[in-house]
């Protein structure tokens, strides 16, 4: 009986142990997703020498005419290339990840207020996030809540939850949604057919039924997130469909013939399909709340 209680704490010791390595392992993931992007957004930026997204961010501000567009590249270069450097730092001295929560808010901050713009939205189609420059601000909202997460790590867990999965189904539901408009079936026209996982559609469907289709699933995900937080059994699939989307968006980066440049590392569209990225961060962040949960 004894032997049999002293293997019980010798197993629940290893599980502890192992349920730890896991967190720091995935919590580490994540520190590298943000330097990885970070870090290529500030080369390809910087071999640009000017990016049209910064402008629209700028003319915003009402400061384009008070500052040449290349200093505001240059300042938007540095603020990525100090977060790729602090998130590296943060793996080994993780007293750094507090000041990497509020730089990640500072970075995502100033162009999410330029929302606020009209420049950032389809009018003729009631408020949509327009291709290019609105659906890409609208990604920073990834790096604004993983920022507030390590900023404020005293937010219960239901709190931390809902906030790393609401960027993930804003980007589902609003960018999702837009799949069933012309504009965004013939927005993502090219990069379908490029792609040697969902080409295939276009054998089948037309390429507005693709686009609905691809939405539907967006919408889905978002049921299964929403799920999740209520229903634990759910988390895993909830995570393995909606990662599924941004995952797929990296292989674009290889097969579609645009993202990468020669010249400047990652084309405007490359940018906008490595902050993907982020989202699966957020996912990450989902699954480690989720299992702390389950453990409480």
């Amino acid at each position: 009986m004894k032997a049999k209680v002293h293997f019980l704490g010798l197993f629940n010791i290893f599980s502890l142990i192992n349920s730890i390595q896991m967190k720091q392992y995935l919590s580490q993931i994540i520190l590298i997703l943000i330097a990885l992007s970070a870090s290529l957004l500030a080369i390809s930026m910087g071999l640009m020498g000017h990016h049209k997204h910064i402008s629209l961010v700028t003319d915003f501000y009402g400061i384009s005419q008070y500052i040449p567009e290349s200093i505001s590249n240059i300042i938007a270069v540095a603020a990525y290339t100090v977060t790729a450097v602090v998130a590296l730092l943060t793996l080994k001295y993780h007293n750094l990840r507090v000041k990497l929560g509020y730089l990640l808010i500072i970075i995502a901050t100033i162009p999410l207020i330029s929302l606020l713009g009209s420049s950032m939205w389809i009018e003729s189609l009631g408020g949509f996030p327009a291709i290019g420059s609105g659906q890409g601000i609208i990604k920073y909202t990834a790096l604004l809540t993983m920022g507030i997460l390590y900023t404020r790590p005293r937010l219960s867990i239901g709190t931390k939850k809902w906030l790393s999965l609401m960027p993930v189904m804003l980007v589902l539901l609003w960018i999702g949604g837009m799949k069933f408009t012309l504009l965004e079936a013939k927005g993502i026209e090219e990069l379908i057919a490029s792609s040697p996982l969902m080409s295939w559609m276009y054998l089948y469907w037309d390429v507005q039924t693709t686009s609905n289709l691809i939405g539907l699933y967006d919408l889905f995900a978002v049921v299964l997130l929403i799920s999740a937080v209520y229903n634990s059994r759910l988390v895993n699939i909830a995570i393995v469909a909606a990662g599924a989307v941004f995952v797929v968006t990296q292989t674009f980066l290889f097969s579609w013939s645009v993202a990468i440049s020669t010249e400047t590392l990652l084309s405007t569209g490359g940018h906008f399909l490595i902050k993907d990225l982020w989202f699966i961060a957020n996912l990450i962040m989902f699954w480690q709340l989720s299992q702390q949960r389950k453990k409480c």
